[in-house]
C-alpha cells in the first residue's frame, strides 16, 4: 500500500484524484504545481495589475484605471465559472484587485494599489525564512498536506533538508518583489512599480519553479522508505540520504 492509499484508508475515503508517486521528489513536483495552479495560474493573478498599468500610462486617472483591473479580475473569474473550474487559483487576482482598489480608492494615490502586494511578499519572505531557521520549512508542510500527515515528515531529517533547499529557492523571489517594490513604491513609481510586477511575477516563480525542478531531478527517496510514507522514524536515527540531503 501506498502512502497515499493509506491515507486514504486511514480517513475511510478513496483517494480517487491523486495520482500515485513511489519517490518523494514527485509528489513534491506535483503537489508545488497544483498549489500554484500552473501557468494560467500565475498569469491570471498578474493580468489585473497589467491592465491597471496600461490604463494608467494611458489616461494618469486612478478610478478608470482601477475600473480596467478590477475589470480583468472579474472576467477571469466568469471564465472560469462558464469553464466549471475551480476559483481557487482566480482569486489570487479577484483578492488582491479588491483589496488595492479599497485601499486606492480611499488615499487617492495610485501608487497604493501595490501596496497590499508589496506587504504580501514581505511577509512571506520573512515567513519562509524564519521555517527555515527552524527547521520546519514550508515545503513540508505541503508534502505533508498532500499526504494528509501535516508533521510526519518532521521525522525524517533527510526530508526536512530538502524542504529547506526547495523552501529558500521559492523565497527568493518574494524577497526581491520586496525589495525592488518597496522603494519604487516609496517613490511614487507607478509605471515602473507595473512593470516590476509584470517581470518579478510568474516569470521569476518560473525560474525558481525551474530551479526546484533540477534540485528534485537529483533525487529518489521512496515514498515507502520516508518519515511521510509511514515508516517509524527516529531522532537520534540518521535515516538514509538521497543526493538531496
Amino acid at each position: 500500500m501506498t502512502a497515499a492509499e493509506g491515507a486514504g484508508a486511514t480517513t475511510g475515503r478513496t483517494p480517487v484524484e491523486r495520482p500515485q508517486f513511489r519517490y518523494v521528489e514527485e509528489l513534491v513536483r506535483h503537489e508545488l504545481s497544483r498549489t500554484l495552479g500552473g501557468v494560467r495560474g500565475m498569469v491570471e493573478a498578474a493580468l489585473p495589475f497589467v491592465g491597471f498599468t496600461v490604463a494608467w500610462v494611458s489616461s494618469r486617472a486612478l478610478y478608470p484605471s482601477l475600473g480596467v483591473a478590477v475589470g480583468v479580475a472579474v472576467v477571469l473569474a466568469v471564465v472560469r465559472l462558464v469553464q466549471r473550474s475551480s476559483l481557487k487559483f482566480v482569486a489570487q487576482a479577484v483578492v488582491p484587485t479588491a483589496i488595492a482598489a479599497i485601499i486606492a480608492t480611499r488615499t487617492g494615490r495610485a501608487e497604493d494599489v501595490f501596496l497590499p502586494g508589496i506587504l504580501y511578499n514581505g511577509a512571506l519572505a520573512v515567513v519562509s525564512l524564519l521555517t527555515v531557521a527552524v527547521r520546519r520549512p514550508l515545503i513540508g508542510f505541503v508534502v505533508g498536506a498532500a499526504l494528509e500527515d501535516p508533521t510526519g515528515w518532521i521525522r525524517d531529517r533527510a526530508l526536512v533538508r530538502m524542504s529547506s533547499r526547495l523552501t529558500l529557492v521559492l523565497a527568493v523571489p518574494y524577497v526581491l518583489r520586496f525589495v525592488v517594490q518597496l522603494p519604487l513604491f516609496l517613490a511614487g513609481e507607478v509605471v515602473w512599480l507595473g512593470v516590476a510586477k509584470v517581470v518579478l511575477g510568474w516569470p521569476l516563480l518560473l525560474a525558481a519553479l525551474f530551479v526546484i525542478g533540477v534540485l528534485l531531478s537529483r533525487g529518489r527517496t521512496p515514498i515507502e522508505g520516508s518519515a511521510v510514507g509511514g515508516a517509524p522514524a527516529a531522532d537520534d536515527v540518521e535515516p538514509s540520504r538521497g543526493p538531496l540531503a
